[in-house]
Formats: C-alpha cells, sequence, structure tokens
C-alpha cells in the first residue's frame, strides 16, 4: 500500500523544529502487524520513541481501547514541550474518528 510516511521520517531526521514520536505500545502493535517493523521504525535516524511514564501508564489501564491507540493518543495530548499537541500520522485515519487528536493521513 502506498503511504505518504517517508518525508515525515526525511523531515524529523533534516528539518529543525520537526519531531516524529514513536509511543512504543504502537511499535508494539505494528511490530505484532508485521515482524520486524518495530525494529526497524526504532532503527530510523528521525524518530524518538516514547516508553509509559506514569501518567501513560494509568491512561492506557483505564481504557479498553487497545494500548496502542491510547498510548498513542495520550502522547499527542499538549504538553509544555508540545503546547498545540501532536499530530498522529496514520494510515488507518477511519479508526481515529471520535478521538481529540488532530489526524495526518499518510494512506492515501
Amino acid at each position: 500500500m502506498p503511504h505518504r510516511a517517508g518525508p515525515l521520517r526525511s523531515g524529523a531526521h533534516a528539518e529543525s523544529g520537526w519531531f516524529l514520536y514513536a509511543p512504543a505500545c504502537a511499535l508494539v502493535e505494528a511490530d505484532r502487524a508485521r515482524p520486524g517493523r518495530a525494529e526497524h521504525i526504532a532503527a530510523l535516524p528521525g524518530p524518538t520513541v516514547l516508553g509509559l511514564d506514569s501518567p501513560a501508564a494509568l491512561a492506557v489501564a483505564r481504557d479498553a481501547v487497545g494500548w496502542a491507540a491510547v498510548h498513542t493518543a495520550y502522547v499527542a495530548q499538549p504538553t509544555p514541550e508540545r503546547p498545540a499537541g501532536a499530530w498522529v500520522a496514520t494510515a488507518a485515519a477511519d479508526q481515529w474518528k471520535g478521538r481529540p487528536v488532530r489526524i495526518l493521513d499518510v494512506g492515501r
């Protein structure tokens, strides 16, 4: 399936002010769907893998949707480092309807 994720990886590596975050729970789910995917993403020069801190773990524990979606939505929320929040780049934009996150559809 073609997608537009390449420019995100390039920008995160080369452009000042571009950051690409990979929530650890999303990496696990990606690797379960396609073995080797998490290792590939973690080896790229741009992404920062974000683990579960205490607030993220509590958010994941309270939601029955699935760890990857909850961790990703948590990471996308505004923080002092990201006052506007982060965009969620996804090839499955329909799965994010109704969630309070900004979506960048890379699947089209």
